[in-house]
Formats: C-alpha cells, structure tokens, sequence
C-alpha cells in the first residue's frame, strides 16, 4: 500500500497527497489536516464528518454526461434521467446539497416510506421525476395522488397486485367528486429470472422480496386495462442488488426486462416510455490492486444500458424508451469523510523505554539488546531469524524457571524492537516471511469514534473503507495496525489483515495528535448507524469553496449532547436533571462551596459529548483557559 494509502485505486483523483498531508483536489487544494484543526480550534473535539457538495455534483455530471455521450454514440432517441434513493442518505445536509447541486439536470428523488415521500415532495423541484417503491398501503399511495395534484412528476412502482388494487380504489376516492384530479403515473417493477452478484445479489432472481412474475404482470396488466389505467402506465423497473461489482450479470437483466418491456408495448400500452434500471453502479473502496472489486468503468456501464436498450427496441419494431437510473451509493459515497483522533497506542509497553535491564543479564538478552543495537539493511534478515530464535529459547528458559518475569519481558520488548527495525529496513514487505511478523507485533490504536454509529456496514457486512492518516505521508509508515474504537464491545475493531494490511506510523499521543481519515462513507452509514453505548453522530460540517478557491464552512452541526441524547431515547431530561441535583444537594458530607463547585463541572460534563478527549487536547483546552 506504501504511504498512498491505495488512494490512486479509491480516490478517483477527488484527493490528493501533497507534501505530507491529504488535500482536496480542488480549488485551493486545502489538506483535511488544516480544516479539520480550523474546525477543532473552534472548539469541536472528538469525531468530524466532513461534506463536500463539490463532489456529489461532480458524481452527477459524470452520471449524465456518459449517458449523454452514450446516446450520441449509438444514435439513442429515448432521454436519459436519474433520481436518487433517498435510502442511501435522507440527511438534509446532504439532500439540500444534492437538490442544488443537480438543478441543471432536472435531477430527482425515490421514496420507500411515507417519511422519504415527504422530503422528496418538499425537495423536489415540480417537474423533476419522483419515483416510489417498496411496500405501500393506502395511506402512501393517497400520498402519491396528492403530489401529482401538487403538479409533481411521480411514478408509483407496483411491487404487488395488492398495491394495484389500492391504487385503483384510491382512484376512485379522489375521482368521484371531480373528474380533473390527476392520477400519478405508474410503473411495475418486475421479478426476473436474473440475479445479482455479491452480498445484495438476492435483491434479483424469483425468489427476490420485490416485484411481480411473469404470471402477475399478466394479470396487472389485464387489471389496468379493465379500470382505464393504461394511460397512467409509464415505466417498468428491475432492481438486480447494490454494488454491482461485475457487469455481466446487468446485461443479462437489461436484455430480460427489454424484452419484457417489449412485449407489454406491442400489447398495446401505449404510454409505457421507460425504463427503470434501478441502482447498483459500484463504488471501488479497494485500498489495494489485488483486491479491487468492480471489473467495469462508467462508459462501459453506460454503453451496455443504451446499446442493449437500442437492439431490442430495433428488434421489436417499438420506439427507444426513456432510460431511469437509481444508483445512490455512486452519486454520495465520495462526499463525506470521517476524521477521527487517535487517543492511545496499546502497544506500546514495546518501547525501549519499558526495558528493565539488570546489571548482570542473562547471555540471551545480552545478545537480543546487541542485536538491536546493531541491526542495518545487510543483516537485517539474518539478525530478525536469530532474535526470533532466541526468544523461543528465552520462553523455555522461563517455563524451566531458569529466567525471571523481568527477563521474560526484556526478551518480549528486545524482540518486538527487532521486528519492527527488521521490517524497516527490509524492502519487501509483501514477503511471506514478513506478513506472519506482522501478526506478532501489530499495533492496536485506539480510535476517537463508533464503528457501530459511523461505518455500520464494516460491522454488519465487514465492508471495507479507505483508511489513511491524514498527515506524516512523507514519513513510512511500519506499524501493522489493529484499529479499536471506543465502545464496550469487543465487536468494534477494525482488524490487522494480512492480505490487505493497514500500516500507520509509530507516534507519541501525548506530544502530537494523529487523525486518521475514514473515505468513502457518505453512502448509508449515516442512516444505519446505531447509537450502541449511547455514542452519537460527529460533529458534521458542510465545506464549500468560494470564486476565490478558498474553503469556508456552513451548516455545522455539533454531536449531541449526554442529556440529548438520553432525551431522544425518551429519558426525562426534567427527572434527570433534578435527581442528580438532589443528590448533590443532600449530601451531608459536603459543604456549600464544594457543593456548588460539583454542580458546575457536572452541568459542564453533561453539555458535552460522549466521545473521548485526547490527552493533547485536554493540556491544550486546560493551557487555553489559564491563558484566558
């Protein structure tokens, strides 16, 4: 991985290396070091989740203009339009972002709840298509009649004849006292024979939970044309999973589903124009060449859309439909990284510090300190298979009591000091030899955050993010590196992997702070995050960039509070407040004063976070308040 970090692999050029530091590839390419100690100087601790709208409306332009060429290229009559899922993130940071950003594309949202139907009616601009899916009662489905009467462009996906029925009865509610009450538009999502690839792969085939079969689209198809509503069916829609890593599998489903589009078409619906292909555009969060996981680019992607699409309409003698994309993960991944401090190195009894030597020593550790002394790049190897023997014998030497605890713990420290120089100076990291050291000696960082409230999927689905300190990149990093985050739970640890290893550098906490950068997270983890020990959201900030090139920041939202969040899980703020209070209060073994003193720094405990303070950060908080 070396000091980039893989970043040329998951980057896409959004970031840079600069000197020593990570920065923005855009405008005045600022490094995350210095917005995010701008935005702790302000006094923001633990956390940040960093916004960048540039990057979400980069990903739309992109999205649009390889469909744009694509159509050109194969001479494509029917339009290209996009929506996204608001599943993915329903933040209004990033929503409001989103809605601005796409404006120039007639860019719209899909629902799958009454809640997303909300914000896509209230965020939406009128025009712009919205499409609904997912299960729906009738409640939704009078929601989607009151948007199209609203003037918006809303398609509602049956998922079940049930559906179908509630929209032909909620028809009839809206209809009966006038006739100008507009219908929404309605599309099909259809359960084909095709899957998916990956872990979301059973979001395709038969025994998928969407969609109707070919039996059931017969049916829904008579049904619509008994009650009139051939005139209101618009798209159909497929769904094979999300991060589609492999594109074989969207060529399978996109010749199914033209074929079956087709066909209703020559049936005689005649206003059906579209296609819905749904999401799954893969997202490569690979931080290493051999384990990249998408075998395809966006024009390859686009090329097969518009070209299948093209060959099937030409072969069914029916016009080119409209093209309706899905895909969230794309568009909102890239926009938002995690920074979190690094608060403690748990390995670090290894240090030279550590050793207790005596004055008289075992030949043995004589000899392990000799070789630590004098190890270099031409004996490193030799000298790491001697000190690793040595330790063997030192370990049979102390179960036969021959040694003490202190010389059982020089050895631990003198050999764990070899490895770490050995693997210094030996080149060839990748070697056999050296990963199984690795193993031995892996450092384990504790890390200022949630893995539960901030990469939910890491936890749920072992996804992997880019990580990287964010600064020290000049520097080469040695550490085989086990990352533990802050919860009670031993779950929380993002684990040493020999395959794809994560190396970070040997630091001093108590002299310097060191953040790590966690990419690609805008994707999901916000909405899924648990607030496992009652750890809440980081301290969010939306960076911008003026004409000038220069970052500003809008939108701050600081991590909750210890009294809000116990508020949201419905404690009484109120009772808790006043029986802490009370108990203060009543006590007989306190005085006024030292009364009133702990009443001050508890109300001061209670307005902060959860998250943790760098030992750093605490002399800086307390030299800043004496200067005060």
């Amino acid at each position: 991985m070396g000091k980039e970090y893989g970043i040329n692999i998951w980057g896409d050029n959004n970031f840079i290396i600069k000197n020593q530091t990570v920065n923005i590839n855009h405008a005045s390419q600022p490094s995350l070091l210095q917005i995010t100690q701008d935005i702790r100087a302000k006094g923001y601790k633990g956390p940040l989740l960093l916004r960048f709208p540039h990057l979400i409306k980069k990903q739309i332009d992109f999205l649009y203009s390889e469909f744009r060429r694509a159509k050109k290229e194969f001479e494509y009559q029917g339009t290209f339009q996009a929506v996204f899922p608001l599943k993915v993130n329903q933040f209004p940071n990033f929503v409001n972002a989103l809605m601005e950003v796409s404006k120039e594309y007639n860019y719209g949202l899909e629902a799958g709840s009454k809640a997303e139907l909300i914000i896509a009616m209230t965020h939406t601009p009128l025009g712009s298509p919205i499409t609904v899916n997912g299960f729906k009662d009738k409640e939704m489905i009078s929601l989607c009649f009151i948007a199209a009467n609203m003037g918006h462009n809303i398609t509602i996906t049956i998922e079940g004849l049930g559906e179908l029925e509630t929209i032909i009865e909620v028809k009839r509610e809206f209809t009966k006292d006038s006739k100008n009450m507009i219908t929404p538009k309605i599309g099909v999502r259809i359960r084909l024979h095709s899957t998916g690839i990956g872990i979301w792969a059973k979001s395709g085939g038969y025994s998928s939970k969407f969609g109707l079969t070919s039996t059931e689209l017969l049916e829904a198809y008579e049904r619509i044309e008994k009650n009139n509503l051939l005139e209101q069916l618009y798209m159909i829609h497929f769904h094979i999973g999300s991060q589609m890593s492999e594109i074989n599998p969207l060529k399978k489903a996109l010749r199914e589903a033209g074929n079956i589009y087709a066909e209703l078409k020559n049936r005689g619906a005649f206003a059906l124009n579209a296609i819905n292909i749904g999401g799954g555009l893969a997202v490569e969060y690979a931080q290493h060449q051999e384990s990249r996981e998408i075998n395809y680019e966006l024009s390859e992607f686009a090329n097969d859309v518009v070209y299948l699409i093209k060959e099937i309409a030409k072969n069914k003698n029916i016009q080119e439909p409209d093209i309706f994309t899905e895909s969230g993960r794309f568009i909102a991944s890239s926009h938002s990284v995690l920074i979190a401090p690094v608060l403690e190195l748990f390995s670090q009894d290894y240090h030279e510090n550590a050793l207790r030597l005596k004055e008289k020593n075992p030949p043995l550790i004589t000899e392990l300190y000799e070789l630590w002394i004098s190890i270099n790049q031409k004996n490193a190897r030799e000298y790491l298979h001697d000190a690793i023997d040595h330790m063997e014998s030192l370990f049979t030497l102390f179960d036969l009591g021959y040694i003490d605890l202190e010389d059982r713990s020089n050895s631990e420290i003198l050999v764990n000091l070899i490895i770490k120089k050995a693997i210094l100076l030996i080149s060839d990291l990748s070697s056999i030899e050296v990963k199984k050291l690795q193993n031995k000696i892996q450092e384990r960082y504790l890390v200022n955050f949630s893995a539960f409230q901030s990469l939910p999927d890491f936890w749920g689905l072992q996804q992997h993010f880019p990580i990287m300190p964010i600064d020290k990149l000049n520097q080469k990093a040695t550490n085989p590196t086990t990352l533990w985050d802050i919860t009670c739970d031993s779950d929380g640890e993002i684990a040493f992997n020999d395959k794809m290893p994560l190396y970070l550098h040997n630091v001093d906490i108590t002299k310097e702070e060191y953040f790590l950068a966690f990419f690609l997270t805008g994707a999901y983890q916000e909405i899924l995050g648990m607030r496992h020990n009652l750890f809440t959201h980081p301290t969010e900030v939306t960076v911008k960039f003026t004409k000038d090139g220069e970052y500003y920041f809008e939108n701050l939202i600081e991590s909750q509070n210890i009294m809000d969040v116990l508020d949201d899980i419905d404690y009484d703020k109120t009772f808790l407040d006043k029986r802490l209070k009370q108990q203060i209060e009543t006590s007989s073994t306190l005085s006024t004063i030292q009364k009133r003193e702990l009443l001050e720094k508890l109300y001061l405990h209670l307005s902060e976070n959860s998250y943790l303070k760098t030992i750093l950060a605490s002399k800086k908080s307390k030299l800043k308040k004496r200067t005060i």
